[in-house]
């Protein structure tokens, strides 16, 4: 680390994008806050994603900004854009920064950023660019994907933060669930208990793009399923806007012990409501990461848009069809069929949920590899398996953080389980099975689990 980095103290994390890109940030951005002394870090996003800065233990302040060239933000156009970077240049020059580190993923320009950190006046300028920044950027690290390799989310940004001496401990991702938002959920969670004395499954069956739902009817059909089968209390989640949608799902279902909770949530509570949840199902968007940041099991019905998101040290179940058509990057499927995602049977998922549930022995994820332009293959990124990124013990044998040391760890990832159903793909269990703890029925691992 250079003498500049070292002695920085307030530190400007740029994450302009959504509340999941800025969870797959949180580990980056710990490793910057405990690579010096008494340092402050501010957080500088969008309104969708800034609800979650308040639950990362690492960021000390939070700016709330829709830039203008970020896809779906909603800042004024033309001339009115041009004022308003002017406006977050001087608030930025007025809080006094050492260093900004602009966070992107790869198909995103850092530049309009550096010039905003430019103009502001912050001396230290970090990012990825394809192009070479000259000024604009004083650590400019070249961009390398995807010519030369594809990183997971997380892994990028470690590896940015990284090349100014800022090193992580812990990669695992972030985020703090308040009392006050657990007590209110586990009130929730009890008062539905006469429904169902299984393992507590939430659903999300929404997703920002059209490309990444799987369709509502076979969400009904697994949730039926695993509350008939299982014993199971689904819980369906999704914002407001989602609410027909959920409410579909649940009608569809027609089942007594699977409930929609849609539009009830703060941010907290659904963080609340994962981190007290045996297993997530859902579509691959922000709930995945926030399940994966609490080591809450997912199955995360996968859309093969792009490899980089899959859940990240956590437990989980990827699940897609394999396609010609694979890592389009588009929030509307461009051939119309969805077929990464429609050829996926309501089997798979219910097979791949009693597999996490019963704690699932560990297996690589398989995401198919990409083709490149010149006609060569890459092999997709992998996440981390949670067992490379245990945080020291203390002298009473836990973890840094109160959960398990290395030993435990190593005694549940190795504890006899229910026979595994087999699925596509798994990471190593964060714990022994949650269900052994959260629910008081047993588990019923069984061939009639599969019937369709």
């Amino acid at each position: 680390m250079t003498t500049a980095w070292r002695e920085a103290r307030k530190i400007l994390c740029v994450r302009l994008d959504n509340m999941g890109d800025v969870l797959m940030t949180s580990p980056a951005m710990q490793a910057l806050k405990d690579s010096g002394p008494n340092r402050h870090l501010t957080l500088l996003t969008s309104s969708g994603a800034a609800p979650v800065a308040s639950h990362l233990p690492m960021v000390d302040a939070v700016l709330t900004w829709d830039a203008p060239w970020v896809k779906g933000t909603r800042g004024p156009l033309g001339r009115g854009s041009g004022a308003t970077v002017q406006s977050m240049a001087q608030r930025l020059q007025d809080e006094g920064f050492d260093a900004a580190v602009i966070f992107t993923v790869y198909s995103q320009s850092p530049l309009p950023a550096a010039l905003l950190c430019t103009m502001a006046g912050i001396p230290l300028r970090l990012a990825h660019c394809r192009e070479n920044p000259y000024q604009m950027l004083s650590d400019w690290v070249p961009e390398t994907e995807p010519q030369q390799q594809i990183r997971h989310e997380v892994q990028r940004q470690l590896d940015l933060v990284a090349t100014v001496g800022a090193t992580a401990a812990d990669e695992r991702m972030r985020f703090r669930v308040q009392p006050h938002d657990r007590r209110a959920v586990q009130r929730r969670i009890d008062a539905l208990r006469a429904t169902a004395q299984g393992p507590c499954v939430v659903m999300h069956a929404g997703a920002t793009a059209e490309s990444r739902q799987w369709p509502a009817d076979r969400f009904a059909q697994a949730a039926r399923q695993l509350a008939t089968e299982q014993g199971a209390l689904v819980l369906l989640t999704g914002g407001q806007s989602e609410q027909p949608l959920v409410e579909s799902v649940r009608d569809a279902a027609a089942h007594p012990a699977v409930v929609s909770v849609a539009g009830e949530l703060t941010l907290g509570q659904m963080g609340a409501l994962l981190d007290a949840a045996d297993l997530l199902i859902s579509n691959n968007s922000g709930p995945v990461h926030l399940a994966a940041a609490l080591g809450t099991p997912v199955v995360d019905l996968y859309a093969l848009t792009n490899p980089q998101h899959t859940p990240w040290m956590v437990p989980h179940r990827t699940l897609f069809a394999d396609v010609p058509c694979r890592y389009c990057y588009k929030s509307v499927c461009p051939q119309q069929h969805h077929r990464c995602l429609r050829d996926v049977e309501v089997a798979q998922v219910c097979e791949a949920a009693v597999a996490l549930l019963a704690g699932a022995q560990p297996a690589p994820d398989a995401l198919p590899a990409l083709t490149l332009a010149d006609g060569s293959t890459m092999a997709a990124p992998l996440p981390r398996p949670y067992a490379d990124a245990v945080p020291p013990a203390t002298p009473q044998g836990m973890a840094a953080d109160g959960g398990p040391g290395p030993a435990a760890l190593l005694r549940q990832l190795t504890a006899p389980v229910a026979e595994p159903v087999a699925g596509p793909s798994a990471t190593p269990a964060l714990h022994a099975p949650r269900l052994a703890s959260r629910s008081t029925q047993p588990l019923r691992v069984a061939s009639t689990v599969l019937a369709s």
